[in-house]
């Protein structure tokens, strides 16, 4: 990069080319120097050659963001690059990419970032804050690592590379900050990016935020509770199955079993490091219940939560094909992401601890089937594909004190 970072100033670099990507940059473009990165293919290249074009009904270039229906504005980063050089003149770097993708990022970062750099990942998942210290090495102890538990908005790009919209800002969302001693700064510059809404909530650790990802008991164990061949003949389908709506019996006893494992290993580590207060990570019902008040219209169990939460009405399972010949998609990122960044790292979280998850470990076992990977052997995270997941054991911790240490909790 010819350029050079100017104190004084909030510099930020926007990680990824998606919907979140586009949007988030579009925002902070509008009141900061904003830079957008991916390393993703030509997308760069691509998103840079559209936003330097028109738009089908105007003539001015950059990228239009509208604010659920109403303002709208109009700006052009600094920049749109696939250089990681870039990171020398972030003070904040915001990843927006599938976790799946942030190892890579960090990793290509590692040369060039730059002291007291804040870097956010919206969502964090599960063991964001380990992945980061393996790829930074030495330099994540000069940076703070923020994990969101979620994005900051509904939305999507309506026009890709020139109009985004946002659908809807969340009132309030969690995030934590490795190390703690840093939060009170990195949240505020944060909070300064996103504006008043929605209110940037200070968790206690980064195990908190990784331990409540619903995604890794939700997608993954409907999954499950629908396809696996206790329930499933392998035969095509007429119609897409309705995925939270369609939740039966079956699928609530798993989702359950695996939310209470995912607690007795919360429980487990409350238990080993006294004052340490991990309450948001929650039971997967009290999720719903903080997450979708007054959308539900029964929320007296995990069943009819889903059931009835209308945030959900209509989404189905990912299929593939046509009608009358629809199959399962085994390989969506419900499985294939979720598994490996969510559920592989709480349960190697629990081998450490000692923590019993025979309701993961099946589920697990089925995903890993499906997707032809081997994260467990015997119950064991030590299977040949480790390496990508997000598993303390694939980065070489092997015992608890260890883990404390890496996630900053001792």
């Amino acid at each position: 990069m010819g350029e050079e970072h100017k104190a004084g100033t909030c510099t930020v670099l926007v990680c990824g080319g998606g919907n979140a990507a586009q949007v988030a940059t579009a925002m902070f473009a509008a009141r900061y120097t904003t830079y957008a990165i991916s390393l993703f293919q030509d997308e760069a290249a691509r998103w840079k050659k559209a936003m330097h074009g028109c738009r089908w009904n105007d003539k001015v270039p950059g990228m239009e963001l509208t604010f659920e229906g109403s303002k709208k504005v109009v700006s052009m980063p600094a920049d749109i690059t696939n250089d990681p050089a870039v990171a020398a003149l972030a003070d904040v770097i915001v990843l927006a990419v599938p976790s799946f993708a942030h190892g890579e990022y960090f990793a290509a970062f590692e040369p060039y970032i730059r002291p007291k750099t804040i870097v956010a990942c919206m969502p964090a998942r599960s063991g964001g804050d380990i992945v980061f210290a393996a790829k930074l090495g030495a330099k994540a102890a000069q940076c703070s690592f923020v994990g969101f538990e979620t994005l900051p908005w509904a939305c999507r790009f309506t026009e890709w590379g020139k109009r985004a919209t946002i659908l809807g800002t969340k009132g309030s969302i969690l995030a934590a900050v490795t190390p703690p001693s840093d939060a009170d700064r990195s949240l505020a510059y944060l909070q300064g990016l996103l504006g008043v809404f929605p209110n940037i909530v200070k968790s206690s650790t980064n195990i908190a935020i990784s331990l409540r990802n619903p995604g890794q008991v939700i997608h993954p164990g409907v999954m499950f509770g629908r396809w696996n061949p206790e329930k499933w003949d392998g035969k095509a389908l007429a119609e897409k199955p309705l995925f939270y709506q369609g939740v039966d019996d079956y699928t609530e006893d798993v989702l359950t079993k695996v939310s209470d494992e995912v607690q007795a290993v919360r429980k487990k580590i409350e238990e080993l490091i006294p004052g340490l207060d991990l309450k948001d990570a929650c039971s997967l019902h009290q999720w719903y219940l903080d997450s979708y008040d007054g959308q539900m219209e029964d929320s007296s169990t995990l069943k009819k939560s889903m059931n009835t939460c209308s945030a959900y009405t209509g989404l189905t399972h990912p299929m593939l094909g046509d009608a009358p010949n629809y199959m399962p998609d085994l390989k969506y990122r419900y499985v294939a992401e979720d598994v490996p960044t969510g559920l592989c790292f709480t349960k190697g979280v629990a081998e450490l601890l000692g923590v019993p998850t025979p309701q993961m470990d099946k589920v697990m076992t089925w995903a890993q089937g499906v997707l032809g990977k081997e994260f467990l052997v015997d119950g064991k995270m030590a299977g040949k594909d480790l390496a990508m997941t997000r598993a303390p054991q694939a980065v070489g911790i092997k015992d608890a004190d260890a883990f404390f240490t890496a996630a900053h909790m001792k």
